[in-house]
């Protein structure tokens, strides 16, 4: 038994685990190893409990998370124009008592597996990984166990520390908490906006009735709120977004069996009254147009709780009466049907926005009065010209340019050929760029887009700050009489940079942000002169040439006459109004040296309006208030010529340079240095005309040919035009 025990020992000894794995050096570091094991576990816990475990909440303060402060935004005199979460609002009531369809709806679109998984959902997080990082689509991952957590216990801060904390958490709550008191406290903690927070609050302030009288549409739309109320509220300057958020969440409790297509169907038609909006509130639009600016920087939980103070670059006394002007301006034009109107005000050489009227009235619910239009799309009509001009300009052409004005029509691949026309049906021969764009026709603005090439065009404006043209493969040559949608906030920054003498400053709505410990968070320093913050996009001769005959009431008096809206006596001040041929949309645009004023008025709903033809009797009237009363108390802002430009005497049909004097009839024109025209005047020479229509002959044209000396103009698109022959009975314009 001896032996047979020690040899078993042996063997053991020979055969056992650490003669199988090799030491590695083990053995002659083992003395070490564990002592290095232990004090990197012992960090590691230390480290765990110092970084994330030692400030983590405890659970049972579920019920008591920090109260928010208010934020609140002021005008540049520091007057309050709203407060974001004056008090919280919130009224905890059972699960009883809250619809069905309020936690139906909450289940479907924030966690429609909440009750199937744990405190986290894996599948969930894959699903959401997956969209954001392959389809571009930003998805949360988050149960709503982990935004109770968030939403009760944590900041909103996005570090991996956070997260861990609040995953640790959610564990522990499912622990202690049953589904349902998790879904029960959830719908009573969650911020729905403003001061709401809870499903009562939130019923109460959208709807003004308790939440358990809510409908199924209600119900989809208060479910729809807490991932971005101030981009769903129906207060906000997109209210649509709101309508979009309740579809979505109606079709996903159709798809999770919830409710029924009829059900579906039912609640989509039916209309959403809403309570009128109880906040003080001054300059509504713009304050939301803040508000929006602000979440999409710092976050909406540091917008409405973080006890922010915001000074804009409002200055509201210039608010108010511009509001004053729009509201009564507009309320004239009801027999023409126009029901809402539009306006800003900036300072071009700074870019503060002074001024930002959305609508006539933001509490005309009847006409979307909360929808701001100063950030809407809406063509522009033909307040776009002057960009165009300045294009040609930059690209080589001169004031003095000829541009044939009759009747043409432009090839159309595929389609039928564009066959534009004038506001007065009329055509006016050779013209050049001062008399075409101060007049705004038509044909010849089209025939410089066609010169400039869209892509050139487009090009322009996107330099001087015009966000919404995209690729110059959808748009026509309608381009230039405002077939293409904008923003008015882009063209008050566009056409500040005709004011800037070709310098762009960015718009700046925001001059002061300090969070609730008096941090500055940001803050703008306006320049003395644009020159010292702006970025030169365009010649300053180019510049100022289209703003001196923007500002040339003479040379638009043919089609204005030499006293409407457009002039402000005593002041030279740069306008240019614009009219879309449908007639839904009516621009006056204008600006000097230290304001830029743009007035837009229509419809919401698009429908056209009547009568309002050239501008100057729908927006004009607007911006004229608008422009005298900011100029009244101001001195007079003439042009300053830059060296690039000087002045020429010029033929008038040609645009050559005379040879002699008297060989044609002359005009002033400014011109780049760079780009003079050349010497030749308007000599007469001999072509062979069409008798009957006194054009130059076709080629081969044996009929109705007489060979005569006159004087002919070939334009910038290469049409010829004989300013010497007798002209046949006008036609009338073709229809548009």
């Amino acid at each position: 038994m001896i032996l047979r025990k020690k040899k078993t020992q042996t063997y053991k000894k020979r055969t056992g685990w650490k003669d199988k794995i090799p030491s590695f050096g083990f053995r002659k570091y083992k003395k070490i190893f564990f002592p290095i094991l232990f004090l990197f576990l012992v960090g590691f816990l230390v480290g765990s409990y110092l970084f994330i475990l030692k400030d983590i909440p405890k659970v049972t303060s579920i019920g008591s998370a920090n109260s928010p402060q208010s934020s609140k935004i002021y005008d540049r005199n520091k007057e309050l124009l709203y407060t974001i979460y004056a008090q919280r609002n919130q009224t905890h009531i059972p699960l009883k008592e809250i619809p069905d369809n309020v936690q139906h709806a909450t289940i479907a679109i924030e966690d429609k597996d909440f009750y199937h998984h744990g405190a986290i959902d894996m599948r969930g997080i894959t699903r959401a990984l997956y969209a954001n990082t392959f389809q571009g689509d930003f998805q949360g991952g988050s149960t709503i166990t982990q935004q109770l957590v968030k939403n009760s216990l944590l900041t909103h801060e996005r570090t991996i520390t956070r997260k861990v904390k609040e995953i640790i958490l959610s564990f522990i709550v499912e622990g202690l908490y049953s589904k349902d008191q998790i879904l029960e406290m959830y719908l009573n903690k969650v911020s729905y906006g403003g001061t709401a927070y809870g499903v009562e609050a939130a019923s109460q302030t959208y709807f003004g009735k308790r939440a358990k009288d809510l409908t199924l549409a209600e119900s989809a739309f208060i479910a729809g709120l807490p991932e971005a109320p101030s981009v769903y509220s129906p207060f906000g300057a997109r209210p649509d977004l709101g309508k979009q958020r309740q579809d979505e969440i109606l079709n996903a409790m159709r798809d999770q069996g919830y409710i029924t297509e009829e059900e579906l169907k039912d609640a989509k038609k039916e209309k959403l009254t809403f309570s009128e909006f109880q906040n003080e509130i001054k300059a509504p639009h713009f304050v939301f147009y803040i508000k929006d600016l602000l979440t999409q920087k710092y976050g909406e939980a540091v917008v409405e709780q973080g006890g922010l103070e915001v000074i804009t670059t409002l200055d509201l006394k210039i608010q108010e009466m511009a509001q004053e002007a729009v509201a009564t301006e507009v309320a004239k034009l009801e027999r023409n049907n126009v029901t809402n109107g539009a306006a800003v005000v900036t300072d071009p050489g700074t870019g503060e926005i002074l001024a930002m009227v959305g609508s006539k009235d933001f509490f005309d619910t009847e006409n979307d009065g909360n929808v701001n239009v100063t950030i809407a799309m809406r063509q522009p009509g033909s307040s776009i010209k002057p960009i165009n001009y300045a294009t040609g300009l930059i690209n080589g052409y001169t004031t003095s340019s000829p541009i044939i004005d009759d009747r043409t029509c432009f090839p159309n691949p595929g389609g039928k050929a564009y066959c534009p026309v004038n506001y007065d049906g009329k055509f006016h021969g050779v013209t050049q760029m001062r008399d075409a764009l101060a007049n705004s026709y038509n044909i010849p603005a089209v025939k410089m887009l066609k010169a400039n090439g869209i892509d050139s065009f487009i090009a322009t404006a996107s330099a001087m700050g015009i966000t919404t043209f995209t690729s110059p493969e959808r748009y026509g040559l309608s381009l230039t009489l405002g077939g293409g949608e904008v923003r008015m906030i882009d063209m008050a920054q566009a056409f500040g940079v005709f004011a800037n003498l070709g310098y762009k400053v960015d718009l700046q709505p925001i001059l002061k942000v300090t969070d609730k410990t008096g941090e500055i968070l940001e803050e703008y320093e306006p320049p003395d002169k644009p020159i010292e913050r702006g970025e030169k996009v365009i010649p300053e001769g180019v510049a100022f040439i289209i703003s001196d005959i923007l500002q040339d009431n003479a040379a638009r008096t043919p089609a204005f006459g030499s006293n409407s809206p457009l002039k402000i006596d005593g002041f030279p001040v740069s306008v240019k109004t614009g009219t879309t041929n449908d007639y839904r949309d009516n621009w006056t645009v204008g600006y000097t040296p230290s304001y830029a004023v743009v007035v837009w008025v229509g419809n919401n709903d698009n429908t056209p309006m009547r009568g309002v033809v050239s501008g100057i009797s729908g927006a004009a009237p607007i911006w004229n208030k608008i422009m005298t009363n900011l100029l009244e108390e101001s001195d007079p802002e003439p042009l300053r010529q830059p060296s690039s430009v000087v002045g020429r005497t010029v033929c008038a049909d040609s645009g050559l340079i005379p040879e002699n004097e008297g060989s044609c009839p002359t005009k002033y024109e400014y011109f780049l240095k760079d780009s003079l025209p050349k010497v030749g005047g308007s000599p007469r020479q001999k072509f062979f005309f069409d008798t009957t229509s006194w054009k130059l002959a076709k080629e081969g044209q044996t009929e109705n040919v007489e060979e005569r000396e006159e004087v002919v103009v070939t334009d910038i698109t290469g049409d010829n035009y004989c300013t010497t022959c007798p002209r046949p009975e006008p036609s009338p314009a073709p229809e548009s």
